[in-house]
């Protein structure tokens, strides 16, 4: 017999957290963190120490986050960077909010076609191996300008954790030799990367030992003495243009010169009274992270239920708009006109729920434009100081370890971004996207990312801070975090653990975590046509921070916490520390 909607609904509801899993994960979530004067989530334990006593002593949201991010440099070598880039979205407590983008930026020898071969087909790794591979790095000019305009301690004060970590070494434990251990045969094909982080012998250093790294603690004080102009136009840019030049790259000293950072207008939005603060172009994340919760909001989602085959219906159908949106029409705001007003339209997400079928699958193929031809290896850290200011900061390497390799004498992993540009219109990226020309390479152009630094808030005062790694996936693990709190009622530490799902429009298949999906939510979407991809692994390390208790309910009660902080469990060097 046809399903009708009533009945559809009424099938949903008697799955509504039929993923059995999930209730374990409720079980098996700690409890979140908790503290009354400030609040660091981070994905490494060290990084979080680092924050949380520079607000001890007085610094404020942006001085942590400057000094974490330079920490997560050092004991987080895998994503955390100084050679790479990233975004922060900063919320203020006068409910004022800015958007840094210091984004890696295409080389000024870059071209369109620099990574096709002479029949006009990709060469398998040249965008993610090497130096051919790496962007003009934006982290340094990024965290000093946050400390220069809205920071209060010095930068002597907030690079000195770093600085002692690099020099003195730190304990591995099990994640950080997790993800040595993952990527020793790439750190090896690379001299002076492998001189850092492999031993002597060849293996990885292994839980309980020391990791020290000298050149990076030089580097960092050296940064720490003169500023920015000691990365981009001293000794560090000199050694790295001097091995890209050696090792088949194309960055010149006039790149680290012309870096400038940009400050812009985040992307606002509101959810069902909630007012979301998030990541403008180059980032497509506050964007299509708005366009999916538009659409959502014709829906009766906390009636539904997590996890039930009505509400995966409509999250996945609102996604394949939103990615077609965001692989074909978004770019660098300097080089593409962004149709950002649009995509943010209420009436235009009316539309798109117009087009939806209540009783199946939609086909991502019938939805191509016309003219039509990111990594787990980022991190996310949120913080919130005692006075309200709220920092959500996104930043990468791309792959684990970037490019892999480091230029001698510096110390520095250095990314391969270059790989998130439309190499070819219709081919896909490290994270399957397929993307069109508004993201083309061009000189100075900065690649479109997923990154998604996020601050909601509520009746004008902050509510939440989030944001996650996962390459294309980054934009609907921070929705389904927003979702599981705001929807289904989660503490922010049960929000994040969640199992999660995704869908980028192409290719046109349902990614499900573990345990994601009861066996019967599963048949009802296979019966609507879709196509399921029962993941083997998880995805994304988000890091969170809910104000005023641990989850809506708690918060509506009155008498929680007031900064509850989680972690992911996904995230197995990571910690989220209140004070």
């Amino acid at each position: 017999m046809p399903l009708n909607r009533r009945t559809l609904i009424a099938v949903s509801l008697s799955v509504t957290f039929a993923l059995a899993p999930l209730r374990l994960t409720f079980a098996a979530s700690p409890a979140p963190a908790k503290g009354e004067h400030g609040m660091v989530v981070t994905a490494q334990h060290l990084a979080s120490e680092v924050g949380i006593e520079v607000l001890k002593k007085g610094g404020n949201a942006v001085d942590a986050a400057v000094a974490v991010g330079y920490a997560l440099a050092v004991v987080y070598p895998n994503a955390g960077n100084i050679g790479g880039g990233g975004f922060m979205t900063i919320r203020f407590q006068d409910g004022k909010s800015t958007f840094l983008d210091f984004r890696e930026r295409a080389p000024l020898a870059a071209t369109k076609t620099m990574y096709l071969d002479k029949d006009g087909n990709p060469v398998k790794g040249a965008s993610l191996d090497g130096y051919l591979a790496v962007g003009v790095p934006g982290s340094v000019a990024g965290l000093e300008m946050a400390r220069e305009k809205y920071g209060k301690l010095s930068r002597q004060d907030l690079m000195a954790p770093a600085i002692g970590y690099a020099r003195d070494g730190f304990i591995l434990n099990q994640g950080d030799a997790a993800s040595f251990a993952g990527s020793a045969d790439r750190l090896a094909k690379d001299p002076a990367a492998a001189a850092i982080f492999l031993k002597p012998d060849g293996k990885p250093y292994g839980i309980g030992e020391r990791l020290i790294q000298p050149d990076l603690a030089a580097s960092l004080a050296a940064i720490s003495e003169k500023g920015t102009d000691a990365f981009y136009k001293g000794a560090i840019a000199d050694a790295i243009v001097k091995a890209s030049g050696a090792k088949g790259g194309i960055l010149a000293k006039p790149d680290f010169e012309q870096y400038a950072v940009r400050e812009l207008k985040p992307v606002t939005c509101t959810y069902r009274g909630y007012e979301i603060t998030s990541s403008p172009p180059p980032s497509s994340g506050g964007v299509i992270i708005c366009e999916i919760l538009n659409v959502l909001e014709g829906y009766p989602l906390s009636y539904l239920g997590a996890g039930s085959a009505e509400t995966v219906h409509v999250m996945v159908e609102a996604m394949r708009y939103a990615y077609v949106d965001r692989n074909s029409a978004l770019g660098d705001p300097d080089f593409v006109d962004n149709p950002v007003s649009k995509l943010l339209d209420k009436a235009y997400a009316k539309d798109i729920r117009d087009k939806i079928d209540p009783f199946r699958a939609g086909v991502s193929q019938d939805l191509t434009p016309k003219g039509f031809g990111e990594s787990k290896e980022t991190t996310h850290y949120s913080i919130i100081d005692d006075e309200g200011n709220a920092v959500a900061v996104t930043y990468t390497l791309n792959g684990s370890f970037g490019a892999g390799v480091v230029a001698d004498g510096t110390g520095i992993l250095l990314n391969n971004e270059m790989d998130d540009f439309t190499q070819k219109p219709g081919v896909p990226n490290l994270y399957g996207l397929v993307q069109g020309e508004a993201n083309a390479i061009q000189p100075k152009k900065t690649p479109l990312s997923s990154m998604s630094p996020t601050v909601v808030a509520k009746d004008g005062k902050p509510f939440m801070v989030i944001g996650s790694p996962g390459g294309s996936r980054i934009i609907t693990i921070t929705l389904e975090a927003i979702v599981n709190v705001i929807d289904h009622g989660m503490n922010i530490q049960e929000a994040i653990d969640a199992p999660r799902i995704h869908h980028q429009w192409l290719p046109d298949t349902v990614y499900v975590e573990p345990f994601g999906l009861s066996p019967d939510t599963e048949k009802l979407l296979a019966g609507m046509g879709y196509h399921l991809d029962l993941a083997d692994q998880t995805w994304g390390q988000a890091a969170g921070i809910l104000v005023g208790g641990k989850s809506l309910a708690e918060i509506e009660k009155g008498g929680g916490a007031r900064y509850n902080g989680a972690i992911d469990s996904r995230a197995a060097s990571g910690e989220a520390l209140g004070y």
